[in-house]
């Protein structure tokens, strides 16, 4: 029997507005399948073009949130999971807080009173996806709300925590928080590499927690750009991981 509050996450909470697309679609959003991507200027239009389509799906998302349901469900004792993340107030933000209460999971979002919560848009094609975040709201999570003592006291309780690397966007003095935390309490501390863009452009903060992380996550994408942006002079992928 699981805990309570066993595992903590902490990430972008986004609201995933999934379709399947064809090429002609990722084409002019200038999209590549298998990538995941912060939306520029240029792909706004498509997330009220993806809600137009008849097949479309609204699902309570987020990487961080995703792999927090799952375990949720996997775990099923009530409220062994929790997470945090920031939302803005409006009916998308509400429908989040009602799919993780669904989902069985403790959620204890900041709100932001200025932006909208954040979204992604989902491409499917041909059983492949690619991810177009626009995370207004997500983008505003602040550790001040992290140390709220109702808040830290998920960060006390957990055993596990587990944060995407698309968190080290918004805040990476939160994440510090947490690790060094986690590194003081004996506790196990998980991390993934989520995108190169991560690894690429957001090093010097993914360079700092990566010594208090004990498993760290990634696909082979991501750990050859990981490799890459450090200088080593190898592509094998075993060797990467080791």
């Amino acid at each position: 029997m699981a805990s309570e509050g066993v595992l903590l996450g902490m990430g972008n909470p986004l609201l995933d507005i999934s379709a399947v697309v064809d090429d002609a679609f990722l084409t002019k959003y200038d999209v590549k399948l298998n990538n995941a991507i912060l939306a520029e200027e240029k792909h706004l239009p498509m997330y009220d073009e993806l809600a137009s389509k008849g097949n479309v799906e609204y699902i309570a998302g987020g990487a961080t949130q995703n792999s927090i349901r799952v375990a949720q469900w996997m775990l099923q004792t009530p409220g062994a999971t929790s997470y945090m993340g920031c939302i803005g107030k409006d009916k998308f933000g509400e429908e989040m807080k009602k799919n993780a209460q669904a989902a069985g999971v403790t959620a204890h979002y900041y709100e932001d009173e200025a932006a909208p919560t954040g979204t992604c848009a989902v491409c499917v094609v041909g059983g492949e996806r690619s991810l177009v975040a626009n995370l207004s709201a997500a983008n505003c999570y602040k550790s001040e709300h992290l140390k709220k003592p109702e808040n830290w006291a998920l960060v006390e309780k957990a055993k596990y925590i587990y944060i995407a690397g698309f968190f080290l966007t918004v805040s990476p003095d939160s994440i510090q928080l947490v690790a060094e935390h986690a590194a003081a309490n004996n506790k196990v501390f998980l991390m993934n590499l989520s995108a190169p863009f991560i690894c690429e452009f957001f090093r010097d903060a993914q360079e700092k927690v990566l010594p208090f992380v004990d498993y760290i996550f990634g696909n082979e994408t991501e750990a050859r750009i990981f490799a890459k942006v450090r200088g080593w002079e190898t592509e094998n992928v075993e060797e990467i991981a080791l």
